[in-house]
Order: structure tokens, then C-alpha cells, then sequence
């Protein structure tokens, strides 16, 4: 079966780094060649809580999409994140883009909206892929970003998952 690139939302705003961790080593056992960005903080957009941890990871997969999303909520949920009693948001996994898919799939449009909407989302996604054209705004990931107006600030933190520190100190 053929292997499709991925790019994948992950956000946390309780134990962010356990639970980051946590989705990361999850996904690390099924997907292939996986990459991540830098980690940023940002405030909260849409909801009232704390700061999140937000990054961006690029791989491969043979998973249809439908199979793909489905084992995203399973790793939300080991994480706590359809509790009942949660305050906050453990952890967050969106699919940002499936291949050159476009269009509603059972529910889950793509590309996903928030790439042009939300900084958390854009900036390390055009770090990931800067020459990636957005298959509806026809431009570059990197083009977007430098071109972006939107008023969110963001912080690179240093993170290091599995020995790696994710975010440089260049950044």
C-alpha cells in the first residue's frame, strides 16, 4: 500500500509536556518518518483556560483517513481528553492535511481551517514544509506565514522529546 504525508495539529494546555510526550510516542508507533516542529506556547484561542503547548508533525502513513482520525481520538482519550471531570485540554490532535486532499470527509474538513486562522498552527507548519502549496489558497506554507495577519502571539519554548530538543535556540 501506498504511504500518504500527513501533517498533524498536536496542542496541550494541562501537563503539557506529559501529554505532548505522550501523543508523540503514540503516533511514533504507527507512523512512518516522522518529523516535528518547534514547540511554541500561546494563548488560548476560542476557550477559556490556560496557555497550550502547540507543535506541528509531518509523516507518512498507509492509514485511510477515516482509520487515521479514529486512532487519533483513541490517543486523545488515553490522554484524558473526553473526561468528564477534565479542566482543560490534555491533548488536542488535528489532521492539518491528508495528501492533497480537499473537501468533508464523515465530518472532518480538509485542509484543516485553522491553518489560515490561527498562528500556533501556521507558523510551524510552514517551518515543517515552507514550499508546501496549500491545496485551496494556492500559495506556499511559507508565503502564508510571511504574509499572515494575525494578531496571536507565540513563544518558541524548548521542548525535547527522545533525547531531541525540538525547538532551537535560533528560533
Amino acid at each position: 500500500m501506498s504511504l500518504t504525508q500527513v501533517f498533524l495539529g498536536l496542542g496541550s494546555n494541562i501537563e503539557r509536556e506529559v501529554h505532548l510526550r505522550a501523543g508523540l510516542d503514540a503516533l511514533a508507533g504507527f507512523l512512518v518518518d516522522m518529523r516535528c516542529s518547534a514547540v511554541f506556547e500561546s494563548q488560548p484561542v476560542g476557550i477559556k483556560s490556560g496557555p497550550f503547548f502547540n507543535l506541528v508533525v509531518s509523516a507518512f502513513t498507509d492509514l485511510p483517513l477515516i482509520e487515521l482520525d479514529r486512532r487519533l481520538k483513541f490517543i486523545e482519550a488515553d490522554n484524558g481528553r473526553y473526561a468528564p471531570d477534565r479542566k482543560g485540554l490534555p491533548l488536542d490532535i488535528d489532521v492539518l492535511l491528508y495528501g492533497d486532499l480537499t473537501g468533508n470527509f464523515d465530518g472532518l474538513v480538509l485542509p484543516r481551517a485553522e491553518i489560515l486562522k490561527n498562528a500556533f498552527v501556521l507558523w510551524p507548519l510552514s517551518l515543517m514544509a515552507p514550499e508546501r502549496v496549500h491545496p485551496l489558497a494556492g500559495k506556499s506554507l511559507g508565503a502564508l506565514w510571511e504574509e499572515a495577519q494575525i494578531d496571536q502571539v507565540l513563544a518558541p519554548v524548548a521542548f525535547e522529546w527522545r533525547g531531541v530538543q525540538l525547538t532551537p535556540a535560533d528560533l
